[in-house]
């Protein structure tokens, strides 16, 4: 396992960072058994950051997580979750009573990073106004510690990373293999400000596992599947052969600091946890990858999917 420093804040996390939508069934049916044995194997094996919300799986995964730390583990991680979700307000009040709620599911009187969940869903002053203040609160009164904002909308997150009021930013489907849009637009930036950076579904909602998500829609699906037509000098023999080069491209990117591995089954943790070992592409083929697809964000709007 590698470890990175997460910005500003200081902290030492994993590169590799257990994602916590499978934990709540997000994707299909997770035994609960299984969930709570592979997130021991994860700390284990050298995973220190967990990131879940209490959308993934109407606080499912929240719960799930939290009865597995409650044996002594919680002080062996960095824990990470969101406030708010679809279809909630993000007005002061309901962040805070959002946050109450994920501390009692996680059993635990604090957690290490509070994000602003898929910040495109409100209007950017209430933002500002409204759920940054009551986070700011909450880090006052030590429930929280540290900040960050999660949109796939790189021009949003621009934004908020020249507020200098985040510690972190999260996306997903930005930089992988069939779209690497954050390399020029955002990351120069984060690294600027020193900001933490989460990159979120690097296989692309399972495109590049060969696995689309079913809400994916088929435009979407048949260009991804042109693009990875492209991507056969990297594909290994063994099925689903982009998962391995897929994992790697965004593992050994120095401004991204946790790359999440969504996982249900110790079997898949036990595969992604061995290509954080610092062995990125080939110098040839990641110059091939970043000339492809220069610009070209697979997704020709900013709203067509919701996570």
């Amino acid at each position: 396992m590698e470890y990175t420093t997460f910005g500003r804040t200081g902290l030492r996390v994993s590169k590799l960072g257990l994602g916590g939508a499978p934990l709540g069934g997000v994707f299909g049916p997770a035994d609960e058994r299984e969930i709570e044995k592979m997130i021991h194997e994860a700390i284990d094996g050298g995973i220190n950051f967990i990131d879940t919300a209490p959308s993934y799986g109407r606080g499912e995964s929240e719960r799930r997580l939290g009865q597995a730390l409650a044996g002594g583990r919680r002080n062996d991680i960095i824990l990470a979750s969101k406030a708010v979700g679809p279809g909630e307000s993000f007005d002061y009040n309901n962040t805070i009573r959002s946050v109450e709620s994920s501390l009692a599911r996680l059993q635990t009187d604090w957690i290490d990073l509070l994000q602003i969940h898929d910040a495109e869903q409100v209007p950017y002053e209430t933002v500002v106004n409204e759920t940054l203040p009551a986070l700011e609160k909450l880090r006052e009164d030590g429930k929280i510690r540290y900040i960050g904002i999660s949109t796939r909308i790189l021009s949003l997150l621009k934004r908020f990373v020249e507020l200098d009021r985040f510690d972190s930013i999260q996306f997903y489907t930005r930089y992988m293999l069939i779209d690497h849009t954050a390399k020029d637009e955002l990351l120069p930036l984060t690294q600027e400000k020193g900001i933490g950076v989460i990159n979120g579904s690097v296989l692309g909602l399972g495109l590049l596992a060969d696995t689309p998500a079913a809400f994916l829609r088929p435009p979407i699906v048949e260009e991804a599947a042109r693009r990875m037509a492209q991507l056969q000098f990297l594909r290994k023999t063994e099925p689903h052969g982009l998962v391995e080069p897929g994992m790697r491209f965004s593992l050994t990117q120095p401004a991204i600091h946790v790359t999440l591995t969504g996982a249900t089954t110790c079997e898949k943790l036990r595969a992604n946890m061995t290509y954080c070992d610092g062995r990125g592409l080939e110098p040839d083929e990641l110059s091939r990858v970043y000339t492809l697809f220069q610009g070209q964000s697979l997704f020709p709007g900013e709203k067509e999917v919701q996570k």
